[in-house]
């Protein structure tokens, strides 16, 4: 059975992590399945939207396989990774929202905040727990404090204790928290109001917002204008106007 489980709901594609015995811990082959389905779906015109969940009850994901890691290097290095490191390092161009129905530790949390969008189980559990197991939350979770306060972010790290669904999202971490039979159908209300969307404004939108918090308003402010120039001239830029006066749908292209 593949470690990775990949279905499409018009434009909208569900990237499933299935290895729910293992709490859908990344091993080396699970990493190396979602960075081709990365890709894939970065070239698909036909994708607006991603959704990522997890199998089974017990966790969204638990981050590193640290039996994997316990077993040597021949085990935890995955022979092609390109397209999730882009993803974890914000460089993915698609929304991404990230469907958490159970718990969502070390690695599995920085791979939901890796997403753009969280509809979070109310029974799910929080953390970055690296530093009791002899490491530290490299994945992404060492720039919590761009998100949230600096001290807060340095209790989840430095105690590695984990934080309820509530907490989440009074933290700005989670855009909705249901039960979690709930989970997936929220995530797909979300993500089909995203995808009605104009593909080049979600783009440009979503690679200026995170580099406005990866670097700073002042530093974007060059990027916006640039991004003005290629999509206020496009084609579905046009179209957009058109569909509004004519008081219809657009039929977007993505150019």
């Amino acid at each position: 059975m593949s470690v990775l489980l990949r279905s499409r709901e018009g434009f909208i594609e569900i990237l499933t992590l299935n290895r729910p015995a293992q709490r859908n811990a990344l091993s080396a082959e699970l990493m190396e399945e979602l960075s081709t389905a990365l890709e894939e779906a970065e070239r698909c015109a036909e994708v607006r939207v991603l959704i990522l969940t997890g199998a089974g009850a017990k966790a969204f994901c638990a981050g590193m396989d640290l039996k994997d890691f316990a077993a040597g290097p021949d085990n935890r290095v995955p022979r092609s990774t390109v397209h999730f490191e882009a993803f974890i390092e914000g460089r993915f161009s698609k929304p991404v929202i990230a469907a958490v129905q159970a718990s969502a530790v070390a690695g599995g949390f920085e791979l939901m905040l890796s997403c753009d969008l969280a509809v979070v189980s109310q029974a799910a559990r929080f953390g970055i727990p690296e530093v009791k197991h002899g490491l530290f939350p490299g994945g992404g979770g060492v720039l919590l404090p761009a998100r949230i306060p600096l001290a807060v972010a340095l209790e989840l790290g430095l105690t590695g204790d984990t934080i309820s669904a509530t907490r989440l999202e009074q933290l700005g971490l989670a855009n909705r928290v249901v039960a979690p039979e709930q989970v997936l159908d929220t995530a797909l209300e979300l993500a089909r109001r995203i995808a009605a969307n104009a593909p080049l404004g979600l783009a440009a939108t979503k690679r200026l917002m995170w580099a406005c918090v990866q670097e700073g308003g002042t530093a974007v402010r060059p990027k916006v204008q640039e991004a003005i120039r290629q999509v206020f001239d496009s084609a579905d830029a046009r179209e957009g106007a058109l569909a509004f006066a004519e008081k219809r749908a657009p039929h977007w292209q993505g150019r």
